[in-house]
């Protein structure tokens, strides 16, 4: 349809206005109005009537489009246009129906104002089409005078501006939700500053930003109140830390300071400084921008701030927990928990040149003990400032109560440093304190692929360095762990085949030298496995002891001596006796002796046919325990014999107090005892037991000329190959039948 051909066509030049309503104002942005006509000439009349109309503060832009593919094809261009108006009947009777349908339902637009226009006063759209396609107006081109159309424009425009705030709105709230979500999974003060400020950008448009607030209590080594820079974006990563005096704006700096201060949000027209409280916790945010904030923004950021506020509280108290989680309450160094976190990253670092150690200070609970806790505290404290003499390239911590970790170059973590923090004494309160320590050390290309297995190798280096009696440290090897878990493994079948009564107890004959006839036996240990293995007594008794679980078989052991006893004595053989071993783990229970003389009790025999046998290394250890242990059993017709007399150190004044019925001369002086001048200590024992009216007897007889020599001496029994070696029971009650 052509405007020409239309009588009624010129109503657009009638003013049925008194004056213009809104007048221009000469404001450089626009609205774009999109005209959809195929009449060249409504073009200009709609243009001309709304040439000097300014809507909210803005100009008309006007946008043509001659058809309804064109108008389709100018909006997927133009996101910015707010209003059509759009002629019904163009190249088809729907065309501007079309339109309508593509901006509503394939472009999604719905905040687009649509004024239909037809200049055929019969034709119009269905009620059900304006309803759903959201029409903003419908008129017949005779209805719009001018005006009408400045009002039909202007409330058009109107609603597309509230429309479009509301999306806005809601888009800025959407944002907002999910960057408050996002935050939620930052636990580090600094991690959290920082996805404030990258939040705070896509809501401002900002282009450079600082996160600031107090240091105390964040940064290490922090004690006053200025403001630290804890988190930036477009400036100098080297910042972080640092106090805002390095900021190289002074009135950014004045800025901030002055927000903390006054406790409210500065919004200039290029930057903004924001406040941020929550809980006690304070912080400052300076935003710059390159064209000031909308009323629209500035609403979204304050929203913004009043989430995230509450959020650097939450990560102000999830630090202090992760603090008591992962940090040591007297020293504030990384704790056990932190120092495994610390081991990972060794253990993942491409550092070839990193070491790992373990420090054990020596004797540290006899300056507990001896001087108190609270001295031993501040030793530990001593310590820990000392350790900070390895460099700050050097991470320490804090595993227990006076052992301490520490991970670095080889050149600050190695033997020689470690010890030289020790040369000189501590001051710990009024006490000059010497102390030593023991090192377990783990270079790089030994460690495992995790901090827990890190943390175990180097464990079994210090437990090694404390053992030694050569170094104080070791650096762990892989063989080290090869050894600890087969002893691991060879205690857990030990375990198993006791449970099993795998053990068994053999007896190897002890005969008196004059009558060459039986008088006893000494009961020994034999483990045999499920596959029938024997293992050796060399082998397992350390790993017994080791365990503890050597308690439980010399328990074991000592009943079935007492059964074997009662054996013989049914078998008439009652003039023979049981020597059993004892280990200083056993004589410490407080029970031990009650142990004893209950198992004679239980099993009916004569406390005089079961004898203990002691070595000297068990009387050196606890003595006067030992002693005291012994007198009672000796009360009770308990034999006591002394075994490996020569190979320890005992003292002479222990030897006397003891209550001793034998001393046993052991093998390693009878092997050479026939060979001339190999014989002093042998004989020298045999007359001291002479002379203390002990019985004496050698162990390890196995040849004629041994024996020979013995009998010369005087010595009162023997045992060894020579005569017997160790048998089952079954086997020594035939051999006792025999030696008849």
């Amino acid at each position: 349809m052509q405007a020409s051909e239309n009588n009624n066509d010129d109503f657009l030049f009638i003013d049925d206005s008194d004056e213009d309503e809104i007048l221009n104002d000469g404001s450089a942005e626009t609205w774009k109005v999109l005209i959809v006509d195929d009449d060249p000439e409504i073009h200009s009349v709609t243009q001309l009537a709304l040439s000097d109309l300014v809507v909210l503060g803005k100009n008309l832009e006007y946008i043509h489009a001659y058809s309804g593919r064109d108008a389709c094809q100018l909006i997927e261009e133009h996101e910015d246009i707010v209003l059509v108006l759009l002629d019904v009947v163009m190249e088809t009777d729907d065309a501007g129906l079309n339109v309508v349908k593509h901006i509503r339902e394939t472009l999604s637009r719905q905040d687009i104002r649509i004024v239909l226009r037809t200049g055929q006063p019969g034709y119009a759209p269905e009620e059900s089409v304006i309803k759903d396609y959201d029409i903003n107006d419908y008129k017949t081109k005779t209805e719009l005078t001018r005006r009408k159309l400045v009002t039909t424009v202007y409330a058009a425009v109107r609603s597309y501006q509230q429309i479009h705030s509301v999306n806005q709105n809601r888009l800025g709230l959407e944002k907002i939700i999910s960057a408050t979500a996002d935050l939620l999974e930052l636990h580090s003060i600094h991690e959290y500053a920082e996805g404030v400020l990258s939040q705070l950008i896509k809501l401002s448009k900002s282009h450079c930003s600082v996160f600031c607030a107090r240091g105390q209590g964040i940064i290490e080594g922090s004690d006053d109140l200025s403001l630290h820079i804890l988190g930036q974006i477009g400036h100098n990563a080297e910042l972080i830390n640092q106090k805002i005096s390095c900021f190289d704006r002074e009135s950014a700096q004045d800025r901030m300071s002055s927000c903390f201060t006054q406790k409210q949000n500065n919004y200039g027209s290029d930057y903004a400084v924001l406040y941020l409280a929550s809980g006690g916790y304070r912080a400052v945010i300076y935003l710059e921008f390159e064209q000031e904030l909308t009323d629209l923004q500035i609403q979204l950021i304050e929203v913004f701030l009043a989430n995230v506020a509450i959020g650097y509280e939450n990560v102000h108290l999830f630090q202090k927990l992760r603090n008591a989680a992962y940090r040591d309450w007297l020293t504030e160094l990384p704790n056990r928990l932190e120092f495994v976190n610390l081991l990972d990253k060794f253990s993942q670092s491409e550092e070839p040149n990193l070491v790992a150690a373990l420090i054990d200070i020596n004797h540290f609970s006899d300056i507990n003990d001896g001087l108190g806790q609270d001295l031993g505290n501040k030793l530990l404290l001593a310590v820990t400032e000392r350790m900070k003499e390895l460099g700050k390239h050097c991470q320490l911590a804090r595993m227990g109560a006076d052992v301490f970790g520490v991970i670095g170059p080889a050149e600050s973590v190695n033997p020689d440093k470690l010890m030289s923090l020790f040369h000189r004494s501590f001051t710990a309160g009024e006490q000059l304190l010497p102390v030593t320590a023991c090192f377990g050390l783990c270079s790089k290309s030994s460690a495992g692929s995790q901090g827990v297995k890190v943390l175990n190798q180097i464990n079994i280096a210090l437990n090694l360095a404390k053992k030694s009696n050569h170094e104080n440290f070791v650096y762990y090897k892989k063989e080290m762990e090869d050894e600890t878990l087969w002893r691991l493994g060879m205690i857990r079948q030990l375990r198993t085949d006791f449970a099993d009564n795998r053990l068994e107890l053999w007896y190897q004959p002890q005969l008196s030298l004059i009558t060459g006839k039986v008088i006893g036996a000494e009961a020994l240990l034999r483990w045999r496995t499920a596959e029938g293995k024997f293992i050796s007594p060399a082998v397992f008794i350390p790993l017994a002891e080791y365990s503890g679980l050597i308690v439980e078989i010399g328990d074991w052991v000592i009943n079935q001596a007492c059964k074997q006893i009662k054996v013989l004595e049914q078998q008439k053989f009652d003039h023979v006796g049981i020597s059993v071993n004892v280990s200083i783990p056993q004589f410490k229970r407080d029970n031990f002796v009650d142990s004893i003389i209950q198992a004679t009790i239980n099993h009916d025999v004569k406390p005089s046919k079961l004898e203990l046998e002691i070595t000297e290394n068990i009387l050196m250890d606890e003595p006067q325990v030992v002693i005291d242990a012994l007198v009672k059993l000796k009360a009770e017709g308990i034999s006591i014999a002394l075994d490996d007399f020569g190979t320890g150190y005992s003292s002479m004044s222990y030897l006397q107090q003891l209550p001793l019925d034998r001393l046993k001369v052991d093998r390693s002086f009878i092997t050479g005892i026939a060979e001339p001048g190999q014989s002093l200590i042998a004989d020298t024992i045999i007359n001291l037991g002479k002379q203390m009216n002990l019985k004496v007897i050698a162990e390890g007889i196995e040849e004629e000329e041994q024996q020979a020599h013995l009998i010369a001496q005087g010595c009162d029994e023997v045992q060894g190959f020579f005569y017997a070696k160790p048998m089952p029971a079954d086997e020594f009650l035939t051999f006792l039948r025999n030696n008849k």
